[in-house]
């Protein structure tokens, strides 16, 4: 667990350097035009749409660790040749390798992380790999900054060469993973075959489908990223500058403070989450970020100072990053424990789906209200906060107690089962025995 932990940390880190810098380089430093930087940026989010539905199956039937490998190259190639492309069809194609590669990286990490984690482990497993991937990438955005010179297209070359570093580096580490025999991982998870597969019943789209928690978590997670992801850097930042008069550099800065909250609190609120339901949480949060978007609203639609502004915009910032280090620990272990055997790695990907499918319509809608229809964009999603906190206590109805609340579960599990003595007469008992014993050996040689 160490190891997959350490890759990811990496892998943060190096995608710190350049994603923040992406528009920058393709519209200024090569010099091709924002329409190509914007064509760029969406080739990013499609090729990341167009492999998800694939990846589940692939991870399930030849397990996380290769499907993971392959990604990691993927995407450092991706990085690379990035970093090199001076033409608007070598960029397209790098930025969609990079998309796909990291796109897969995510649920091939989520089921390894499955795999390698006892059930009662699971929620800080995931919420430490919430924090480092915030780690890795607030530290590989400083950093990145020194770096970066709009007037030195080697800069960027460097940027990206480290990157793809960073991604051969997850690949090497994830390579030499070995999964226990004995590692303790969750009914839902399956035991890799010696072939690489998965043993497990499966399950594939249609029962995916037909699964109603979890198609209820689909549309919680897709208001949940839309209303908070997909608006950082689009919705939010377009109505900071637009309303509330936030000074450019005052956006990095009220992203800092998101990243920090998040570095902060991840373990400070980990008890408190691991103590509630799951669904109590994820309404909890919703009413978090009902706050935080009031306060945008003060900060661009009330009639106060430009230091008064920028405190709210920086504070909304501050409570979304309080609102992700609780859903962090919260949301993708649920998503596991939902996963029939065999098929963790499927539900795993369409989460992610939806998650890129939100990210992606998020900016589309955010992104010109908040530029130009300002009482409206927070109105909208005041109540789309509110509405996660309705969806999540509706699918608390549908999660059995183990799925909702697996500590308190876990507490009052039974340690010592007693079993009453056989009332058989010792014949019978001896013929019982006898005939278990030959229909197990009968078992065992059909396998």
């Amino acid at each position: 667990m160490r190891r997959i932990q350490a890759g990811n940390a990496l892998s943060a880190f190096g995608l710190g350097f350049t994603v923040p810098y992406l528009y920058v380089y393709v519209a200024q430093v090569r010099d091709l035009g924002a329409t190509t930087a914007g064509a760029v940026l969406a080739v990013f989010a499609l090729a990341a749409l167009a492999v998800l539905p694939f990846t589940g199956r692939a991870i399930d039937r030849r397990g996380p660790l290769p499907v993971l490998v392959g990604a990691a190259l993927v995407a450092a190639v991706g990085a690379m040749s990035l970093g090199v492309a001076a033409h608007v069809v070598t960029v397209v194609l790098a930025a969609a390798l990079l998309g796909a590669g990291t796109a897969v990286l995510q649920p091939a990490l989520a089921t390894l992380i499955v795999w390698c984690s006892a059930p009662e482990g699971r929620t800080r497993a995931f919420a430490l790999q919430f924090f480092l991937q915030n780690l890795g990438l607030g530290i590989g955005g400083l950093i990145g900054g020194q770096l970066v010179d709009e007037s030195r297209p080697g800069s960027f070359v460097l940027l990206f060469s480290i990157e793809a570093v960073m991604f051969l580096v997850l690949a090497g580490i994830a390579a030499t993973v070995r999964i226990p025999e004995a590692a303790l991982v969750s009914p839902v998870a399956a035991r890799p075959s010696a072939q690489g597969g998965s043993h497990g019943v499966g399950g594939g789209m249609r029962t995916l489908l037909r699964h109603r928690a979890m198609v209820q978590l689909c549309v919680l997670g897709f208001v949940l990223f839309f209303a908070c992801y997909g608006q950082f850097e689009s919705g939010l930042a377009a109505y900071g500058t637009e309303a509330a008069g936030i000074e450019p550099s005052t956006l990095g800065i009220a992203l800092a403070a998101n990243t920090a909250v998040i570095v902060v609190a991840q373990f400070l609120v980990l008890r408190f989450v691991e103590r509630r339901r799951r669904t109590r949480v994820i309404a909890a949060v919703g009413l978090l970020w009902a706050v935080a978007w009031l306060f945008a609203g003060y900060a661009g639609l009330g009639q106060v100072s430009q230091e008064m502004a920028v405190a709210a915009f920086v504070t909304t910032y501050g409570l979304f990053g309080l609102g992700e280090a609780m859903l962090s620990p919260t949301v993708a272990p649920l998503v596991a424990d939902l996963a029939p055997e065999g098929a963790v790695g499927q539900y795993n990907s369409a989460f992610a789906l939806v998650k890129q499918l939100a990210l992606a319509v998020g900016p589309a809608v955010g992104g010109p209200m908040g530029a130009a229809l300002h009482g409206p964009y927070i109105v909208t999603f005041v109540l789309f906060s509110l509405g996660i906190s309705v969806l999540a206590l509706r699918l608390g109805r549908e999660l059995t107690e183990r799925q909702d609340h697996p500590y308190a579960v876990g507490r009052s599990r039974v340690v010592v089962q007693h079993r009453p003595e056989s009332t058989e007469p010792p014949e019978a008992a001896r013929e019982s025995a006898q005939a278990q014993h030959t229909e197990r050996a009968a078992v065992e040689a059909a396998v």
